[in-house]
């Protein structure tokens, strides 16, 4: 029986989510029967383990820098994806915060590295957290009659003017391109952090409470006026939703959150340039979000994770072919079924390889005569099996071009056609990284990624963490 005051539709929405099947159903509702709280102290807890475990500095500053991105992907999924609002000026605030710190708790205001106001970072944070609050304020002014791609577009002018500032203003003030150097290490009380655990843990805390804030905002009257706001403006402020309101609140908090990311950077890095705050950071903070689920606090925080750590692994040729074959197998074992024929494709991948390779070299050994890119053991092992010419790049350029036509290929066929084509994709695939691919880390990192955001939202069009719910009109 309906109760006077409840809304049945919105509290029956519970029942209307598809946890999908089999494996899948079963952890969901493993996860529905721990509490929130407690998934959190699980995840503080997984953090402090690792950070025991964590013994090589390099090692330790990845960490950081995937908590970083954690940071960053949780306050753009303010404006994003709880609001709605496409905003392409939060690098701004990132770099804000990190200018910011850099002033005020700085051995070098210049491009001399003389001054400095060096406040310790109890008051000099603060301060960086209401002048970006401030100017979230402003720019949710302004963009308060923009909407989609007017709004992306006036965000992104923001963005660079940002970037045209720091680059050209005067460098005894921000450093212009040679950037700020010498910075303070994060001091307060008599306590100073500046090893790179010391800064992990401290990363940890930080979203480990900022998950928690933003939790309790996210269940909070606001949170709900905000995903009002998200799904249709026009029924919010129907509604009595005051819309404006939200949409500068959204601005303000993301800002506030990205600045608090730019000082904690800033002080790790000790050192700040305008090449920091690039358009391709931005992309890589919202591949972060897109990644773990839009709208989910728990996504953001994987999606961070899962970048950053998938960027390093790029980044070396040992671990890139880890990462590369890895992510093969695992889209090979989750897509295809029955087992009967993922042992088919599998087996036909292989055969074909060396099969190709044999006949490549009786008929020039010189087509077969460069070494792959991949080293380690992998490299030894794929060195009979993928063709690489002695000068691959030519070859690498063409191989990609085809290797993407075999994709689209791949997409528009359906069922035993599909199956047999997998085959020469995933070998071409193979050839195209070890002539071409992981020799170039950079283009790389970027192909990878937008590679691994084309397949998931494919597959998962939610992110990994996101609420995949189905809707149905009741007759």
């Amino acid at each position: 029986m309906a109760q006077i005051g409840i809304d049945e539709w919105v509290a029956r929405s519970g029942d209307r989510r598809d946890d999908g099947s089999g494996w899948r159903k079963l952890l969901a509702r493993a996860d529905a029967r721990v509490g929130w709280w407690q998934r959190l102290a699980l995840v503080a807890l997984v953090g402090l383990i690792a950070g025991q475990l964590l013994t090589n500095v390099n090692t330790q500053t990845v960490a950081f820098n995937s908590l970083l991105y954690a940071m960053l992907a949780l306050g753009l999924n303010i404006a994003v994806g709880w609001a709605g609002l496409l905003d392409l000026s939060y690098i701004a605030f990132f770099g804000l915060g990190a200018y910011g710190y850099a002033v005020l708790s700085s051995t070098a205001t210049g491009s001399g590295g003389t001054g400095g106001i060096h406040l310790p970072a109890i008051e000099s944070i603060p301060l960086v957290l209401v002048v970006a609050g401030v100017a979230g304020v402003i720019i949710g002014l302004i963009a308060l009659r923009l909407t989609d791609d007017y709004l992306a577009i006036v965000t992104l002018f923001v963005g660079q003017a940002f970037m045209e500032v720091v680059n050209n203003i005067d460098p005894g003030t921000l450093g212009g391109v040679n950037g700020l150097f010498g910075l303070d290490p994060l001091h307060s009380f008599g306590g100073r952090i500046e090893s790179p655990i010391g800064f992990y843990y401290l990363a940890l805390i930080m979203v480990v409470v900022l998950a928690g804030i933003l939790h309790q905002l996210d269940t909070s009257r606001t949170g709900r006026a905000w995903r009002a706001l998200r799904d249709d403006p026009l029924v919010a402020s129907v509604m009595t939703i005051p819309v404006n309101k939200l949409k500068v609140m959204a601005f303000s908090f993301g800002a506030i959150v990205g600045a608090l990311a730019g000082t904690v950077f800033a002080a790790q890095q000790d050192t700040v340039f305008p090449t920091n705050f690039t358009a391709n950071i931005l992309i890589l903070i919202y591949a972060c979000l897109v990644l773990g689920g839009v709208g989910s606090i728990a996504g953001a925080i994987l999606g961070g994770l899962v970048v950053t750590i998938g960027e390093q692994m790029l980044s070396s040729p040992n671990d890139a072919g880890y990462l590369f074959y890895g992510l093969i197998l695992i889209a090979l074992v989750v897509r295809i079924r029955p087992w009967r024929r993922l042992a088919a494709v599998v087996g036909g991948v292989i055969a074909l390889g060396f099969a190709a390779h044999a006949i490549v070299a009786a008929v020039s050994s010189s087509a077969v005569a460069g070494a792959p890119g991949s080293s380690g053991w992998i490299g030894s092992a794929v060195r009979d099996y993928v063709i690489v010419p002695a000068n691959p790049a030519t070859y690498g350029n063409v191989l990609y071009v085809v290797l993407i036509c075999a994709l689209i290929l791949l997409m528009r066929l359906h069922g035993t056609r599909r199956l047999i084509a997998v085959v020469p994709t995933v070998y071409i695939a193979a050839c195209c990284w070890e002539s071409r691919l992981i020799v170039n880390p950079a283009i790389t990192t970027q192909i990878m990624i937008g590679a691994i955001l084309i397949v998931t939202m494919a597959a998962r069009p939610q992110g990994l963490l996101g609420t995949r719910r189905v809707e149905t009109l009741q007759p």
